[in-house]
């Protein structure tokens, strides 16, 4: 494929969403493992895997060849009909977490979140609230962006999709403040992403549990970017553990391929009845297969005992860092494969691009924080090597 004169390309033809600086952005043509490489041949160490996507490092030969397999034999087909890889990945998801329940297929997870919002709605007639927390993220459809609780994100597109109030993240106090005769559930990401890297808290988590029972809410774990191993369990909520009344995931399900999942409790698994929901793309063949692979390669123990090993690693590396650097670095939080550190005054942006010339991705969130997302099968050796490039970049200043 010619790669010349792409960022030219871009900036005639794409519209605009995403801060791209020209002269410090790689376009990436080739990917492997732990790495990828640009147009000229430069090589990277990814310590973002496409913002949790590539969970398994880039082109994983056996995500690979479930993708070939598939795609030779069947494309796309619409759900007017069935297919085998749908109902395979959805036995999986569903017994991974919900026994009994059942699966929604969407492609991402604002879609997994949007049709989460709608079955909380439909389930209890008149109860449409949802309470969310502050500094959360959804989504970027006009429901899950309503539901993300950054101003940010929303002040440019009022008015909003009516319904959503926002509590403190591990105040649970904050929460059942909230609640009113029309609140209709609870929804978390267990460790905000998008917001920063928080964790929530064990007695946070259980209380919500509690309070959704006794109040008869439906509690909703956004596991989009937090889930499919990243912390270490195969879903963040059994770090506590807690099972929620639905759960999506997306971004890690497909290995790199567009999915996304509503898992829902038996409970609340005939809710949605047909045509109150639907999705085009949503459990094509080939994602499928694609996921079912990714799982099946994630779910076993031992390869999720790595996770905890490395996170703890990385962890560690990145204190020492921080008690090296007082003047620089407020803190470090996270859990497993999806760290940050916090910086004391604004900088990460700069950080970031001095990591990207010195051959490691990583991102900035804002002008503060530096968030960490590697794949979770990176090797010991490689996440040496770039937290030994990170620390340079920060001695370097």
């Amino acid at each position: 494929m010619k790669v010349d004169n792409i960022q030219d390309l871009e900036a005639k033809y794409i519209i605009n969403t995403y801060s791209r600086d020209p002269g410090a952005t790689p376009c990436l043509v080739r990917g492997e493992g732990s790495y990828v490489w640009d147009q000229n041949g430069k090589k990277y160490l990814d310590f973002l895997s496409g913002l949790a996507v590539n969970i398994l490092g880039h082109c994983h030969p056996e995500v690979v060849e479930a993708i070939k397999k598939q795609a030779s034999l069947l494309i796309h087909t619409s759900n007017l009909y069935y297919t085998a890889p749908q109902a395979y990945l959805a036995e999986a998801l569903v017994e991974s977490i919900l026994p009994g329940g059942r699966v929604f297929f969407a492609n991402s997870g604002a879609e997994a979140n949007e049709a989460a919002i709608k079955l909380a709605r439909k389930y209890n007639p008149g109860r449409y609230k949802i309470i969310t927390a502050e500094n959360s993220f959804h989504g970027r459809t006009m429901a899950t962006l309503s539901a993300t609780g950054q101003p940010r994100y929303r002040e440019a597109f009022k008015p909003l999709v009516e319904g959503f109030d926002y509590a403190r993240f591990n105040d649970l106090d904050s929460f059942a403040g909230l609640i009113d005769r029309q609140t209709a559930a609870i929804m978390i990401e267990p460790v905000q992403g998008e917001g920063g890297v928080y964790v929530a808290g064990s007695s946070f988590m259980r209380g919500l549990r509690k309070l959704c029972d006794r109040e008869g809410l439906l509690l909703i774990f956004d596991e989009v970017q937090c889930g499919m191993g990243r912390t270490g369990k195969l879903w963040a909520c059994e770090n506590w553990p807690i099972k929620p009344d639905l759960l999506t995931v997306a971004k890690g399900l497909g290995g790199g391929l567009p999915i996304g999942a509503l898992v829902a409790d038996e409970a609340f698994s005939t809710v949605l009845q047909p045509g109150d929901h639907a999705s085009t793309f949503g459990g094509n063949p080939v994602t499928c297969s694609a996921a079912l692979a990714v799982l099946n390669l994630v779910r076993e123990e031992q390869f999720l005992k790595e996770v905890r090993g490395k996170g703890l690693a990385l962890e560690d590396k990145l204190n020492r860092i921080a008690a090296d650097h007082p003047e620089l670095i407020k803190e470090t939080r996270g859990l497993g494969l999806i760290m940050a550190l916090e910086l004391k005054k604004a900088g990460a942006k700069e950080i970031q691009r001095k990591c990207t010339e010195h051959g490691l991705l990583v991102n900035a969130i804002g002008d503060h924080v530096i968030r960490f997302l590697p794949p979770l099968n990176i090797s010991g050796d490689e996440l040496e090597e770039g937290l030994e490039i990170f620390e340079r970049v920060i001695k370097e200043g």
